[in-house]
């Protein structure tokens, strides 16, 4: 029967991709993408931005961009996946970064006009890189596959047993919301606490001062105070919990930071 053979696959994938963890935290995950295909793609993506994208030649920018990437590159501590690592400015008055599976940066020039510091635009870069090293991309991927096949050994159940239309649609369409809400936001945001730490721990061990993230999301969460979504129908977490979390959590990436401050004077 073909429930059967699927939900079969579906076991087998997990036993077989439910091995990995994060290094720096040690929670495990369910991945289903293969790291170099991940890095492939992430490599794709960028080149494509590279030509959709106006990128900056604003020489302190990209002097800046470059020095704080590359020290936070340095920090990782581990070599990544088929890195090829390249930091770009875009002209955009966006205040965003992002970071690429391969070692492909990202950072905007409005968010560049934000910054106050090294130091903050360390903890965003950070944050973004951490992101990369964690797999959380493929994470994600992972749980889009998983929830889809469940969907689908649903769906036959339902065509087998001759479920009425309206109770199959209505059935698939709390199943939809039930996955959103209850697995697929709540770990987008436990993503998002995850790369803060982590990426506060590589800021900290390229010499950049961790308080300085906090600082940074006050700025942003004032930027932003016209509204604000609903926690729980939200990929990130609330600028108030973020920013407690991130002020608990410099203390202790202190005496790193001092001592590879050290190392840069």
């Amino acid at each position: 029967m073909k429930i059967t053979v699927i939900l079969s696959l579906i076991s087998v994938i997990i036993a077989l991709s439910g091995c990995s963890s994060v290094p720096e935290t040690g929670r495990r995950q369910l991945i289903m993408v293969s790291a170099g295909d991940e890095a492939k793609m992430g490599l794709a993506s960028f080149e494509d931005i590279k030509k959709q994208e106006k990128i900056s030649i604003d020489a302190k920018a990209n002097a800046q961009v470059q020095r704080v990437g590359q020290r936070i590159a340095g920090a990782v501590g581990r070599d990544l996946p088929n890195a090829q690592w390249e930091f770009v400015v875009f002209d955009s008055e966006q205040v965003n970064a992002f970071a690429l599976p391969g070692g492909k940066v990202g950072v905007y020039t409005g968010l560049l006009k934000l910054v106050a510091s090294d130091d903050e635009l360390a903890c965003v870069m950070g944050h973004e890189i951490a992101h990369v090293t964690s797999r959380h991309g493929a994470e994600r991927v992972s749980q889009n596959m998983l929830a889809s096949g469940v969907s689908s050994v649903g769906a036959l159940a339902m065509d087998y047993y001759n479920v009425a239309p309206a109770t199959r649609d209505g059935v698939m369409a709390l199943y939809g919301a039930g996955v959103q809400v209850g697995a697929l936001l709540p770990f987008s945001r436990l993503h998002e606490t995850e790369a803060d730490t982590i990426g506060l721990k590589f800021a900290a061990g390229a010499g950049y001062d961790p308080r300085a993230a906090a600082a940074f999301w006050k700025k942003m969460a004032a930027k932003n105070s016209g509204g604000s979504t609903p926690t729980w129908m939200s990929t990130h977490p609330s600028d108030e919990s973020r920013i407690a979390n991130l002020e608990k959590l410099a203390p202790q990436y202190m005496p790193a930071y001092e001592n590879a401050r050290k190392a840069y004077q």
